[in-house]
């Protein structure tokens, strides 16, 4: 059984991006559609995954370039982290890390370097999952295929009862149920029921409606090139195809389901292989061990994933690894010409300057500090005490009526008369 979501994801993340790859899938819809008379959404996801890694390749050149400094200064690393073996105290721990610091500011390398890319693939990965799952809600050109049908199905009465009816027949479900509550939700949920249809549903849906074949079938027509990539529609899921291909008898569909996710698997190894690793790293490093495990595991999260997720996203996932294959054959060529020293010195150099500044900043705080500070003056002495007292009894005397001064020096006298 097929679910789809009935409206776009309003997720304060994902549901803007996924907005704006479904405005971007739209123009590259109409752009094939005007200049070759293609309409396939399958090719779409190709060029936007080309568009998505070319944008991103100074990105990772700058990532390989990283990797290959860390490489360069993991035995300095490790001669601060066998210094301090041992030490737990805070001074130890804070030295540790200023002298680590250093080192990175040495090679120009970041210590999340190597994260920047996967916090921008990750939302796109999730926002793609939302756009192919439910087509007709992001990219309005391909909505407008189906609207032709869902007026005359709307038309038809009693059309209510004869869908509920349907989706019970085909097996399709909205994730969130029908809603005919307005014509707007009656349109959309139409719509993702037969956006979800698999091949023989469409004849099913003549069964229902018997009044709109000759629509039905050219509305079918249009969508096969669609959702039809190679003979797949990229709407449904591996493990689906793979059940309704073993009902059927319909061994190709079985070995079409089963080469998204092996293509996806296989590609994602190839990637890695060419990928620089660290020849400085023993098995005993932890980051090696965690290196190794996790290019262990992603080729298989990719192989299990693939199989239920739509293949529209697997196909999403199979370009960007052949094309990230392309570009690190390209990137590998260019860092074996790679002169590292010189990039160190730069480094270094910048390095050098940032501390500089660091030092003038700082001076300008004591400065600051010092000249803020209120001056702590010595204590008097007897003789100028009794000074200061008899300048104060003078000025005492010559208080105007009414003063405040005045008024003290009445209440002066009277504590001395009272005291006598």
């Amino acid at each position: 059984m097929t679910q789809i979501i009935l409206t776009q994801y309003s997720g304060k993340i994902i549901g803007p991006i996924a907005r704006l790859i479904g405005y971007i899938m739209n123009y590259l819809y109409m752009f094939l559609d005007n200049v070759f008379g293609i309409q396939n959404i399958g090719i779409c996801i190709i060029l936007f995954t080309f568009i998505i890694y070319m944008l991103m390749i100074p990105l990772t050149y700058k990532q390989q370039k990283f990797s290959k400094l860390s490489q360069k200064m993991q035995p300095e690393i490790k001669e601060i982290q066998k210094k301090y073996q041992g030490k737990k105290d805070q001074a130890s721990m804070m030295k540790m890390n200023e002298e680590t610091q250093a080192v990175y500011e040495k090679y120009g390398v970041s210590p999340t370097g190597s994260c920047v890319q996967m916090l921008i693939q990750m939302p796109i990965l999730f926002a793609m999952y939302r756009v192919v799952y439910n087509v007709p809600a992001y990219v309005s050109s391909v909505k407008e295929v189906y609207t032709p049908l869902v007026d005359k199905i709307t038309n038809v009465s009693g059309f209510q009862d004869i869908i509920e009816k349907f989706v019970e027949t085909a097996k399709v479900r909205p994730m969130y149920g029908l809603n005919f509550e307005t014509a707007t939700s009656t349109s959309n949920s139409i719509i993702d029921v037969l956006y979800a249809l698999p091949s023989h549903g469409w004849e099913l849906l003549k069964d229902s409606f018997t009044g709109l074949s000759d629509i039905i079938s050219s509305t079918a027509d249009q969508v096969a090139h669609l959702n039809n990539f190679l003979g797949i529609n990229i709407a449904n899921t591996p493990f689906s195809m793979v059940k309704n291909g073993w009902s059927e008898k319909d061994f190709i569909l079985i070995i079409a389901a089963l080469a998204v996710p092996l293509v996806s698997y296989l590609t994602q190894v190839i990637n890695i292989k060419l990928m620089p690793t660290s020849s400085g790293a023993g098995d005993n490093d932890a980051m090696a061990r965690q290196m190794k495990t996790m290019n262990t595991m992603m080729p298989l999260f990719s192989l299990f994933m693939c199989f239920s997720v739509p293949v529209g996203l697997g196909l999403y996932w199979i370009a960007g690894s052949m094309i990230r294959c392309i570009q690190q054959l390209i990137i590998n060529k260019r860092m074996e010409n790679l002169d590292l020293d010189v990039i160190i010195e730069q480094n270094k150099e910048k390095a050098k300057k940032k501390k500089e500044k660091r030092g003038i900043y700082q001076n300008q705080i004591a400065n600051a500090a010092k000249m803020n500070t209120r001056n702590i003056q010595e204590p008097m002495s007897a003789k100028e005490k009794d000074a200061k007292i008899q300048q104060t009894a003078e000025y005492a005397k010559t208080a105007k009526k009414g003063s405040l001064l005045e008024k003290a020096n009445m209440v002066k006298e009277f504590n001395e008369r009272n005291n006598k």
